[in-house]
């Protein structure tokens, strides 16, 4: 079988048929006739003419040849669906291999167990070591407090209108002093001194690395193990917090 060319008598469209076909017919204008004229007309269409007359679309054979372009697509969905409905539940089309399904991204259970034990454990972990630390500090911070006034012994001016202090640090080596009044450097040193020995009684060791801040009116000393140093500033009224003050 092979397939002709050839040119529509009526309307001069370009015709296909099959060379085994007696009859051709023109797909635009309905016209039926010989398959040898339609060869004919199309290797010398400058001697017919065209008529343009109008033909009603015949039912039953088919005299032309067509070549879809494109498989029906929705036909064989149709197909494709209703082939899938009728099949087992073993013998179904298989699944897309490329798709994702949300039991293909979910944890393992034991990877959830395993990432909870572990952070439960981490937890643990730093509460066992902070904690006793915290009470540590906080358990020495009081001891010292409670006897903070025995630093001002065996100083020239040991009865200031007002003093104040703050101790922080882990182990309770930073403290800052503030006095109402005027200090020499000696009694700046006796301080510090009777600091650190406080300090080594109610830790139960003798440590050596406190560092105090001193402020006075016109003078901030700064002592640690190495020695002393001051600053001398312009002079500040330290004022007594009280009830109208606040």
């Amino acid at each position: 079988m092979a397939t002709k060319q050839g040119m529509c008598k009526n309307c001069g469209s370009l015709v296909m048929f099959d060379d085994r076909d007696d009859l051709c017919e023109c797909v635009f204008c309905n016209c039926v006739f010989p398959s040898k004229e339609a060869t004919e007309i199309l290797a010398n269409p400058g001697n017919y003419e065209f008529k343009n007359e109008k033909f009603e679309k015949q039912e039953g054979t088919r005299h032309y040849y067509s070549n879809p372009v494109m498989p029906d697509i929705v036909e064989k969905a149709v197909k494709r669906d209703i082939t899938s409905k009728s099949q087992s539940d073993s013998a179904k089309l298989k699944a897309n291999e490329f798709e994702i399904s949300p039991n293909d991204v979910k944890a393992p259970k034991k990877l959830v167990i395993g990432m909870a034990v572990g952070a439960v454990a981490i937890v643990a972990i730093i509460v066992a070591i902070a904690l006793p630390m915290f009470l540590s500090r906080k358990s020495l911070t009081e001891a010292i407090t409670a006897d903070f006034d025995k630093v001002f012994d065996s100083t020239s001016e040991s009865n200031y209108e007002y003093k104040q202090f703050d101790i922080y640090g882990l182990s309770c080596q930073y403290v800052k002093v503030g006095v109402s009044g005027d200090m020499t450097e000696g009694d700046a040193q006796q301080i510090y001194s009777n600091y650190v020995a406080l300090r080594s009684d109610k830790r139960g060791d003798a440590s050596g690395d406190v560092e105090m801040y001193i402020y006075t009116p016109d003078t901030i000393y700064f002592i640690s193990k190495d020695g002393l140093t001051k600053d001398v500033q312009e002079p500040l009224e330290i004022i007594e917090t009280t009830e109208e003050t606040k």
